[in-house]
């Protein structure tokens, strides 16, 4: 049967080689396989027939059973319009054709049964239906016709060449009778009997034809259970095969460098949640498998101390480590980091980037490639193929939605045993998402701050309030404290945005004066070595307010910086609101974050403001980011499209998602290859999508 339904799509009856091409081209359907793949985006209900006399004027879809008594041209301003008198019996109204009237005029008949559907509008106290479908009653009762109509999705081309979400129900009526239904069964009995799914077969044709809306929901669960179960059962292999395949190395010794660090050097007491992710990443990178962790983690968890030990295990086993961070102000950051926490031990770290000079970068190199450097941090630069190690065991990226899969392969090629691998994101990872972008990396994750940490108030204010804003910041500033003041950057926009920055700038250079204020400023049109140097003067506490772009997003750490205040802030995402919000924070100080926006706010504007003065926790801002924006624009661009699903939502269906994740578990801990003969038609599938270039070759 799946010879068949490899069949190109142009040899269907009724597609021909010119709808071929549209269908191609517009909806990616090249074989029988894809149209039946092809599901409705929503189903109409046409199991009730109204009467003329009981329309209201709701603009609903409605059918009605009549015929059509006279057929009449009227000029109009422009062009012409065909109307047609329809009756019920009961009264008369109107049905009305604006194009294509030759073609319709032509397919009408007076005096015959019809069908018609459509939305009905009243005018002059007459109701209308303006381009509706119509069918013989004859007909009506004799197609494959279910009482939930289904709706597809449709592009402005294929509805203008005459492709409507109609055409694509009889080809789907046309491709059921030539493949006579036949589609064999993809799960084993024993999972369908468990979970009281319907046969393949049942669900395919209730999802394009449902008898019911008890028939239509078992086909939709069966269909995405299948899928997301597929999608499952690749990432676990994937892990599974990893920890099996790639060969890691074994840091069986706890040693002198880890243990002198914890027992004398920690400048705080760990919390259980580092505590818990050590434990974890020390087990991982005890076992000869490579380490392949994702480590999340929300602004300010202390990430970096868990990263550093994880260092020190390396060292102690004789190997290097490096950390790769997608900026140079953040990879400058965690330089002076782990140089303060290793200031008492006997360590070499080094940084790498693109503005270190030729003669530094060649101590780097011949340090790495002696072994006398220890750890190097780097952004970019460390993926240069002159970058050699002698021996790298562990490689840490920080942000690593900002890496290419490219990109990060380089660094697994700097050893012939691959590096362990500890992915470190502050961008928390709904757990839906995780699941299905990161499935086959182990994940940990921070869930709680350092003690003494308050949590930062933010309050939302409109543009009317600024006066009082700024009355605000010049108290702060009399406490000692410093102020971000963000504006936000979008591309397509650049220069009215740089606009908003440097009006702003001199808004607040007015109102905040020489010499009695000192005011930085930083923007993406800026000289690296002038950012640099504007935010030294800031982090010295030399200027009181930072005026900036979204360039200061990522891990900046400066503790005296207490206020931070996000202009237009209905211009960003949530996901963007809560890292900016994590600049501030960072010391011992109360330290506010401060929404400023218009009055004018759109629904998804007002649930994002209500969001971040309500929470502080990452992975709830997280959750509600992603049923807002959906899981393409959560990953950013080149993740997106990441997961092409055919019917199932990661958001809308979590619980099936986790259910499929169980199964696969369950499945592939029994019986990791699949060999059992009750597994036979789920290997075959199963081998099938690894051959297609979908979801799983873009993931890490």
């Amino acid at each position: 049967m799946s010879d068949l339904l490899q069949t190109p799509i142009e040899y269907l009856k009724g597609v021909g080689p010119s709808r071929g091409v549209l269908l191609r081209k517009e909806l990616g359907i090249h074989k029988y396989e894809a149209l039946l793949n092809f599901f409705p985006s929503r189903y109409i209900d046409r199991t009730r027939y109204y009467k003329v006399n009981e329309l209201q004027n709701n603009a609903a879809e409605v059918q009605i059973i009549g015929k059509i008594i006279h057929l009449k041209t009227i000029e109009q301003k422009r062009g012409s319009r065909l109307v047609a008198s329809f009756t019920d019996g009961t009264t008369t109204m109107e049905l009305v054709w604006f194009q294509g009237q030759k073609w319709v005029r032509e397919s009408l008949q007076l005096n015959v049964p019809i069908v018609i559907f459509g939305k009905c509008t009243s005018f002059n106290n007459i109701f209308q239906m303006a381009h509706p479908e119509v069918e013989l009653l004859t007909e009506h009762e004799q197609s494959l016709r279910s009482a939930m109509q289904p709706v597809y999705p449709s592009t402005e081309t294929l509805t203008n060449r005459g492709i409507s979400s109609r055409t694509i129900n009889k080809l789907m009526q046309q491709l059921f009778l030539e493949t006579h239904a036949s589609f064999s069964e993809t799960l084993p009995n024993y999972l369908i009997a468990e979970l009281k799914l319907i046969s393949k077969k049942d669900a395919l044709f209730n999802i394009h034809f449902p008898k019911s809306l008890e028939l239509l929901a078992k086909a939709q669960f069966r269909l995405k259970f299948e899928e997301l179960f597929f999608i499952q059962l690749q990432l676990i292999t994937k892990n599974l095969l990893r920890k099996h395949k790639i060969k890691g190395h074994s840091f069986t010794t706890v040693g002198e460098n880890f243990n002198t660090f914890f027992q004398n050097h920690l400048p705080f007491d760990l919390t259980n949640a580092q505590k818990r992710v050590l434990k974890e990443i020390r087990n991982d990178m005890g076992n000869p498998a490579q380490m392949n962790r994702l480590l999340q983690g929300d602004v300010g968890s202390g990430k970096t101390i868990v990263a550093f030990m994880s260092m020190l295990l390396a060292l102690d086993n004789g190997f290097q480590s490096c950390l790769m961070a997608p900026t140079e102000i953040l990879a400058n950051q965690h330089f002076f980091g782990l140089n303060e926490l290793a200031k008492d031990l006997n360590i070499n770290i080094k940084i790498l980037t693109g503005s270190t000079k030729t003669a530094e970068r060649k101590i780097i190199h011949e340090g790495l490639e002696d072994g006398s450097l220890h750890i190097l941090i780097g952004t970019h630069a460390l993926l240069e193929d002159k970058v050699k190690f002698q021996n790298l065991g562990l490689a840490i990226i920080d942000e690593q939605h900002r890496f290419g899969v490219e990109q990060r392969s380089k660094l697994w090629k700097k050893n012939t045993i691959p590096p362990h691998v500890l992915v470190m994101t502050a961008t928390p990872i709904p757990r839906t998402l995780a699941m299905s972008l990161y499935g086959d990396l182990d994940i940990s994750v921070i869930d709680e701050l350092p003690p003494g940490r308050k949590p930062i108030q933010t309050v939302h204010r409109f543009d009317s309030n600024r006066l009082k804003v700024w009355k605000f910041i010049g108290d702060e500033i009399a406490k000692g404290r410093q102020i971000y003041i963000v504006y936000p950057l979008i591309q397509e926009s650049e220069k009215m945005d740089f606009k908003d920055l440097m009006d702003g700038y001199e808004s607040i250079s007015r109102d905040f004066p020489l010499p009695q204020y000192a005011i930085s400023i930083i923007h993406g049109k800026m000289k690296p070595a002038d950012k640099d140097a504007e935010m030294k003067r800031f982090s010295e506490g030399k200027t009181n307010i930072m005026v900036a772009t979204t360039v200061i997003e990522v891990g900046v750490n400066i503790p005296n910086a207490s206020v931070m205040i996000i202009e237009s802030a209905e211009r960003f995402g949530l996901s963007q609101l809560h890292q900016l919000r994590g600049r501030v924070g960072r010391g011992a100080e109360q330290s506010y974050c401060i929404l400023m926006t218009s009055h004018k706010l759109s629904n998804d504007s007002k649930t994002r403001m209500e969001t971040m003065c309500r929470t502080n926790d990452g992975f709830e801002i997280a959750e509600v980011d992603l049923k807002l924006r959906g899981p393409g624009d959560l990953m950013g661009t080149q993740q997106s499209g990441v997961l092409n699903l055919q019917i199932a939502d990661i958001v809308r269906d979590r619980d099936i998602l986790m259910l499929a994740r169980n199964y696969a578990v369950t499945l592939l801990k029994d019986d990791a290859s699949m060999a059992k003969p009750e597994h036979a038609s789920l290997r075959t599938v199963f081998m099938e999508l690894s051959k297609k270039k979908n979801i799983w070759n873009y993931i890490s």
